[in-house]
């Protein structure tokens, strides 16, 4: 059984008493062995801290890397056009080699700033070409096909029959989840209610509830989607229309709810539903800003993901934090969500939305060892005489010095390990090159 130690550290237990402990965590055979004492025995390997932060790895609830190759391509536009006029496209011009080209990509970014887990939403097309570069990086990831079979806009490629979108999603589960080892799950993942049918949603509600499979879709995320959703639905909002079908439960994953009512609140609080905020993504869109202290307020799981890099263009969980933190402050007060609140989101509040609370989102013996060391001896984050303001307001995704997944150690010294970063770069600069030469832009 391979083992490590980290010695020297300053670890951020993000255990349910918010325990800050100075000593060392031992990890045998991809768990967490012992925290703080170190264990007398021999080891593989040996890593030196040197103070440093030590967390559990960041889990980011919402993102996309297919859309990974479209950073830069899609910028300065309002949702329903930024889909219709660049996402859409792009994604149906991808092939498995640049679905391949982006998620190699993507987990590279992911990796080197401190995230460890993610909840993907994946095109329509060709999702094994991600899950099988997720696997080779080593990244765990929940992934989920997207499905959308009603929305006359989209390209062809991108409208699906009903039924062939149902047995495809199931077909993937049925190849991928629970492998690399268990890193790898399965979702499923209508696009949201605009591009579905209701007899979609209402299959994907009834299949989840039976097979106990997380549901991941966006949901209340501008005003104009509301005002189509109530358009097609007979005049619900957003979250009563999703109720009607069924999809409204502990095991939905709703991203954005920037545009919740009271009642929706209520609605989410009392389903145990889990929402996953994209504050920086919110922002560039111009979709608004979610009401995270009010969820949060009753019991709600809020969570946080960088969308995609083609609405943020970045995956930097360091941003996601201080955004989430700071835009409370202009709603409400500083300090109405605090730095030590944004990190438990990164950390605690994902695992949950995943249900992986008993695997993941703290340094406790027994669970996976996917953890994040930062450096404390970068310019930017002295004195730091506060760990959750430094990380949440001074440090960045540059200041991660080792990323473990599982008890593998991924980024070392700063350095991807498993990948080149150089080759991953220059394959997604031909994919995208390859990508844009089939691309029908509007």
């Amino acid at each position: 059984m391979a083992s490590t130690l980290i010695r020297n550290a300053t670890i951020l237990t993000m255990n349910d008493r918010l325990d800050v402990v100075d000593g060392a965590v031992a990890v045998v055979d991809g768990r967490i062995s012992a925290v703080g004492e170190e264990p007398a025995r021999t080891w593989d390997t040996v890593v030196n801290a040197a103070g440093g932060y030590l967390l559990p790895g960041f889990i980011q609830t919402h993102v996309h890397l297919c859309q990974t190759l479209f950073r830069s391509l899609a910028d300065d536009m309002p949702l329903l056009d930024w889909l219709r006029r660049r996402v859409w496209p792009l994604e149906a011009a991808h092939s498995p080699r640049t679905l391949r080209a982006a998620a190699r990509l993507a987990a590279s970014e992911l990796l080197l700033s401190g995230t460890t887990t993610v909840l993907t939403m994946e095109t329509v097309h060709d999702t094994d070409a991600v899950l099988d570069a997720l696997a080779e990086a080593g990244l765990r990831a929940t992934v989920g096909k997207c499905m959308m079979d009603s929305d006359d806009e989209a390209p062809a490629r991108l409208r699906e029959k009903t039924q062939q979108s149902i047995d495809e999603s199931l077909a993937l589960r049925k190849r991928w989840d629970g492998a690399a080892h268990g890193r790898l799950r399965v979702a499923f993942a209508p696009r949201f209610a605009v591009s579905c049918s209701r007899a979609l949603l209402e299959a994907v509600g009834a299949l989840s509830a039976q097979e106990r499979v997380l549901i991941h879709t966006h949901a209340a995320e501008s005003r104009d989607e509301i005002e189509v959703v109530r358009g097609l639905s007979g005049g619900l909002s957003n979250l009563e229309y999703l109720e009607a079908t069924n999809l409204v439960s502990p095991l939905l994953c709703a991203a954005h709810c920037v545009w919740v009512s009271d009642r929706e609140q209520d609605l989410l609080a009392e389903r145990g539903v889990k929402v996953l905020h994209c504050p920086g993504s919110n922002l560039k869109l111009g979709s608004g800003i979610a009401p995270v202290v009010e969820m949060r307020s009753r019991g709600i799981s809020v969570s946080l993901g960088a969308d995609g890099a083609a609405c943020n263009n970045r995956l930097d969980i360091f941003d996601e934090m201080r955004l989430a933190a700071t835009l409370q402050a202009i709603r409400h007060r500083p300090g109405a969500l605090t730095a030590r609140d944004a990190v438990w989101m990164a950390t605690r509040d994902g695992a949950r939305a995943l249900g992986l609370d008993d695997e993941l989102g703290s340094i406790e013996v027994g669970k996976r060892a996917d953890l994040v060391l930062v450096d404390r001896d970068r310019p930017g984050l002295a004195p730091d005489a506060d760990p959750w303001s430094t990380l949440v307001y001074a440090a960045r995704s540059a200041d991660v010095r080792m990323t473990m997944v599982d008890g593998e150690i991924l980024v070392s010294d700063f350095s991807l390990q498993r990948m080149d970063s150089g080759a991953v770069v220059e394959e997604a600069r031909t994919a995208a090159a390859e990508l844009l030469s089939r691309a029908d832009l509007r």
